[in-house]
């Protein structure tokens, strides 16, 4: 074996690949991070595994991490924020866009029969909690002044932030944050309810007669609010197999949705803030989605892609940060408990909770303020159930990005199952090996969890193939061949 004289080369992660690169066994190492395609912080495992043959006691085929050129084995991370992992993040999109499509058109267990039934998209939004900087318009579509009396850019950083932030409700902001996932639950309640009075039924009649489904996405807007895009579909009482009666139609879904909507109400109590009561903005926006291939523009295949795009975005696209804030040592407390039960200051935050100080932040600063409430007001007792110390980094919404009803289409689940076992055929057809019995062929093993991320070098090529990669989509996209 050479050994390599890399004094001269300046950058660590040049000399790491460089030995990486001259490693023996490069081939396999190049081949483990290929597979992963990009993805900017796997999860490093070791461990083993051996597939036998219950009926005979042969061992078709073993596996150990020790035989890698790293000693571990490198598998996804699975982020779906585009910030975090762009390669993972895709993937995640993908899969959101068959899920809100299947829905829409059938396919993946769905009937294609469902693209007759009822289709609304509605957008719900926060309300106004204080004039922010914007960019509106006439009604022929130029641009007017703001407020303050520019015509700002599409890209000024003032968009979204407050005109006045010493009266901006930003206790009022965080907590419609915090409650935004109890407004759409409260909101789906009374959609039915609407669609029962509509139908001059009891609910428990309607139910016997037709089924809302519905799946929806999270975004954040400028100002750091989040609204909720949503496919809302009727179907018979026994989901996406059954239409609903003719009766039900989209301009009945529509006018539920704006009620329901309306009606919507969540009441929050506090010595501090005093009472306030949360709902929806009066920026509603419910149209009905037409059948893929019309000549319209909010088709099918529009709405799968819209939603798909922004269910990989996160609170980082106002403006703020991607990882959580609190110190984990101490969990955002500030201290630990000591056996006899007298508090410890913390010396990794210094007693503050904070992973990094609030000031120090490299954020705006209406930023900065929305974080600064939220470790403000999860330290009152009345708000300790929200931990918004927790979700600082998200400005109070603690939410899943993306939800769908149960009976809506299949399940992101589904869809990496069937992934996965295409792949474990792959891997079958590649060493040779039929495919397993599940009657007859018992897997063993063990795997341990070492930590995530690659070497520098390792982290080079990793980024070389995902820019190559994004180089041969685009030319896909652009028409190539």
């Amino acid at each position: 074996m050479v050994t390599l004289d890399l004094r001269h080369v300046a950058s660590p992660a040049v000399r790491d690949l460089l030995h990486l690169v001259n490693h023996p066994d490069f081939d396999r190492a190049h081949q483990q991070i290929e597979r992963l395609g990009g993805c900017t912080e796997p999860v490093r495992l070791t461990g083993h595994t051996t597939t036998v043959d219950t009926t005979t006691g042969e061992v078709q085929r073993s596996y150990t991490t020790s035989d890698e050129p790293t000693g571990s084995l490198l598998t996804t991370c699975g982020n779906r924020r585009s910030s975090r992992c762009p390669a993972c993040s895709r993937l995640y999109a993908a899969d959101t866009y068959h899920l809100i499509r299947a829905g829409l058109s059938g396919g993946k267990n769905v009937p294609d029969t469902v693209r007759t039934h009822p289709r609304v998209f509605a957008t719900l939004t926060a309300p106004s909690f204080g004039p922010v900087h914007n960019r509106p318009t006439t009604p022929d579509g130029d641009i007017r002044p703001c407020r303050c009396g520019t015509r700002h850019e599409p890209t000024d950083v003032l968009l979204g932030t407050p005109l006045n932030p010493a009266t901006y409700d930003y206790a009022g902001a965080v907590l419609f944050n915090a409650h935004a996932s109890a407004l759409w639950a409260r909101f789906t309640t009374y959609l039915r309810r609407e669609l029962a009075a509509r139908l001059g039924m009891t609910q428990k009649a309607a139910r016997t007669v037709l089924r809302v489904s519905f799946a929806k996405v999270a975004e954040y807007q400028q100002r750091g609010l989040v609204h909720f895009h949503a496919v809302i579909r009727l179907d018979g009482p026994d989901g996406s197999t059954q239409p609903p009666p003719p009766y039900a139609t989209a301009a009945m879904l529509a006018d539920a949705v704006r009620a329901a909507a309306a009606r919507v109400r969540v009441t929050v109590e506090s010595d501090a803030v005093g009472e306030r009561e949360l709902a929806w903005g009066e920026q509603l926006d419910v149209r009905e989605i037409t059948a893929f291939g019309t000549d319209t523009e909010l088709t099918d295949q529009a709405v799968a892609a819209y939603v798909a795009k922004y269910a990989t975005k996160s609170a980082d696209t106002s403006g703020t940060l991607d990882r959580a804030l609190y110190c984990r040592p101490c969990q955002g407390r500030g201290a630990t408990l000591l056996p006899h039960g007298n508090p410890l200051p913390c010396t990794a935050c210094d007693g503050t909770g904070q992973a990094r100080p609030l000031p120090r932040l490299a954020v705006a600063r209406h930023v900065r303020q929305m974080i600064r409430t939220c470790w403000e007001l999860g330290k009152l007792p009345e708000f300790a159930d929200l931990k918004l110390w927790k979700w600082a980094h998200m400005l109070g919404f603690r939410g899943h990005f993306s939800t769908k009803s149960r009976s809506y289409s299949t399940t992101l689940g589904a869809l990496r199952a069937a992934r996965r076992a295409w792949r474990t055929e792959q891997a079958h057809a590649h060493v040779g090996l039929p495919d397993p019995d599940p009657d007859t062929t018992l897997v063993v093993g063990h795997w341990a969890y070492i930590g995530t991320g690659y070497s520098p070098g390792a982290a080079l090529l990793a980024a070389a193939i995902w820019h190559r990669r994004e180089l041969e989509r685009r030319f896909i996209a652009e028409g190539g061949c």
